[in-house]
């Protein structure tokens, strides 16, 4: 049987050793291999760094399974295809920049689009150990059918870690123009368009979470709806989470993929490391 694998970018910066060191935990949760990369111009830099890296994981994690290897070029594209197969890929980001708090990194944002598998970003101005972070909910951010395969890894993360599932449930109705409040019991187009359209909403987080609590009957769950502001919702939500998962809506109409805000919101200012689950949108 083939042993699952865990992938990491590594590159002896601050925030890339926090990554490593979560890709660590996480591998070993999943009894996987964890995959070091180093993408490099020259890769006769590269064997310090990915010595010291592996030695790193040997001390927090031993018998842990271990491979690292220098690869030539741009870390987005070899991380990419790393990604492919992956159970996992994590990568570190600096945090807040200078200018307007703009995430440095760019690495982390350009990858979100293009990964392949679930992406771990951490954030390098969040220092964390494994003892903070036992116990705390994992959190999923979910807006409809397309999230489906977002909401199949907060799931079986929430079973791995053994901790409950928070579930935000996002929509809003700006397609449809809601008549003014009124003591008048619903009758107009209007209030019943816009009362079926709340039903057929809620009702998509209700199916697909029934669904998946019947296949994970040991994880917990608390879920919410909110019909505007699913970024603020969730950032508040992640101060209390080991994680937070979203799906990442990549806009296909341009030259290249692009995310979602509210994947662009959560990789700024969350408060814990964010899991991007790719979807097409």
């Amino acid at each position: 049987m083939k042993l699952p694998y865990v992938v990491v970018g590594v590159d002896g910066s601050l925030h890339a050793i926090r990554a490593l060191d979560r890709a660590a935990d996480e591998a070993a949760r999943r009894e996987a291999e964890l995959r070091l990369v180093y993408a490099v111009p020259d890769s006769d830099e590269a064997g310090p760094i990915l010595a010291s890296a592996v030695a790193r994981v040997h001390a927090r994690r031993p018998g842990l399974r271990v491979a690292a290897r220098a690869v030539q070029g741009g870390a987005v594209r070899a991380l990419t295809e790393e990604s492919d197969g992956a159970a996992l890929t994590v990568v570190g980001t600096r945090g807040f920049g200078g200018i307007g708090g703009t995430l440095f990194g760019s690495v982390s944002l350009r990858l979100a689009a293009h990964v392949r598998g679930p992406l771990m970003v951490v954030r390098g101005d969040h220092p964390w150990e494994a003892a903070l972070d036992a116990g705390r909910d994992v959190l999923l951010g979910l807006q409809g059918d397309a999230d489906a395969d977002a909401a199949v890894y907060a799931f079986e993360e929430a079973e791995r870690r053994r901790v409950w599932l928070r579930v935000v449930h996002s929509w809003d109705h700006r397609h449809i123009t809601p008549e003014p409040p009124s003591p008048v019991p619903a009758t107009s187009p209007g209030q019943q368009s816009l009362a079926r359209y709340e039903r057929s909403e809620e009702a998509v987080a209700r199916f697909a979470l029934a669904r998946l609590r019947a296949q994970h009957p040991r994880v917990g769950v608390d879920a919410r709806s909110v019909r505007t502001g699913p970024a603020h919702a969730l950032l508040e939500a992640s101060e209390r989470a080991s994680v937070v998962v979203i799906g990442a809506h990549r806009r296909t109409g341009r030259f290249t993929p692009h995310l979602g805000s509210v994947a662009h919101t959560l990789l700024h200012h969350s408060h814990c490391p964010v899991v991007l689950v790719p979807t097409e949108s």
